[in-house]
């Protein structure tokens, strides 16, 4: 079993479970713990896993549904990480928690090969002695990210008591999360294609709704594919805000989501045939130069995906206000816009 101090946590396996411990847990463990299924075939090994107070150390044992499991966690492991002056777009802070607008190419926690230059060094130097302390540590409490080039609002922690709180909305997916995503082509409601995909689907006002569960690549453990069987059950809405070309060959939408995995946004998207401008791993085709002439070009030398977290809406957890913040959109986002609306015939004199 595992040495030294523990918290337990306590999962219950849902409906319809996979046929392995380690799958089932890894769809059902709350993402508000992120546990990978790697990180839980661990723990299952090092008898960290328990029913009924016995240990399982078999990933491949069998579960049912509404069955409890226990999992045993030691304290975290800190990764080293200095203060660092980097500047930040602070958009709100008090004692317990702070909201960044996040800008592209920052990534939220250090890793290995991104030990420096991350969101976490610089709260630290930012906060300095205001961290009263995550988990006994003076650190910033992450409990959501979002990916490297994506832009946009984020919150940290700064006390205990505010993570403790942070992490059950999410947890619970009460927390509202609205994007802005520019997109190859314009999903249409009448459609015959998209009505036909698996988890499509559209409601009032022209709102796509894809419901896709979502798990690792078979054979690049570095993406996120749309599954079947198996993986986590995963929900986003979309809508088309503004489209352009002539015909119509993009889309600025709106995007919220109802959970919050790995990339949801951009598989979902693309999933659906409508992959993001930018994205050099789910991003899929070019934009027509006919439709779109010179605005076209702009899109191909986009150098990200074109994701922005522009609504971030959430309960105070200590004072129990409640929190709406909106960052406009980024310099190289609304550059884009303005080219995309400038190639666009229907609106020329």
């Amino acid at each position: 079993m595992v040495e030294g101090p523990s918290r337990i946590l306590r999962v219950t396996i849902g409906a319809d479970p996979p046929a392995r411990l380690d799958k089932a847990l890894a769809r059902d463990t709350p993402e508000a713990e992120a546990l990978s299924r790697s990180r839980i075939a661990r723990l299952i090994a090092e008898g960290a896993v328990t029913r009924h107070a016995t240990p399982l150390t078999d990933p491949t044992a069998r579960v049912a549904a509404g069955e409890e499991i226990a999992i045993a966690l030691a304290p975290p492991e800190e990764i080293a990480a200095e203060p660092e002056p980097i500047a930040l777009d602070v958009v709100f802070e008090d004692a317990d928690l702070i909201v960044i607008d996040k800008p592209a190419g920052m990534v939220v926690h250090p890793a290995p090969g991104s030990a420096r230059g991350t969101l976490v060094n610089a709260l630290l130097h930012h906060c300095g002695a205001s961290l009263s302390g995550i988990g006994g540590a003076r650190r910033p409490g992450i409990v959501h990210r979002i990916d490297k080039d994506t832009t946009g609002l984020l919150v940290a922690a700064k006390s205990d008591r505010a993570h403790h709180g942070l992490a059950a909305q999410f947890a619970a997916h009460s927390v509202d999360r609205r994007y802005r995503a520019l997109v190859h082509g314009v999903p249409d409601p009448g459609d015959p294609r998209l009505r036909g995909l698996r988890g499509i689907a559209f409601e009032p006002g022209g709102v796509m709704r894809i419901t896709a569960r979502l798990d690792r690549h078979r054979t690049d453990r570095q993406r996120q594919a749309v599954t079947v069987a198996g993986g986590r059950h995963a929900v986003t809405r979309a809508r088309v805000v503004e489209d352009f070309g002539s015909p119509p060959a993009a889309a600025l939408m709106e995007c919220w989501l109802e959970t919050g995995r790995t990339h949801q946004i951009r598989v979902h998207l693309a999933h659906a045939g409508h992959g993001l401008i930018g994205d050099a791993v789910y991003g899929g085709r070019r934009l027509s130069a006919r439709a779109l002439g010179d605005g076209a070009a702009a899109a191909a030398a986009f150098p990200r995906q074109a994701l922005h977290a522009a609504v971030l809406g959430f309960t105070h957890p200590v004072s129990g206000e409640s929190l709406r913040f909106e960052a406009p959109l980024p310099a190289d986002m609304a550059g884009l816009i303005t080219a995309l609306r400038a190639a666009d015939t229907r609106t020329s004199p």
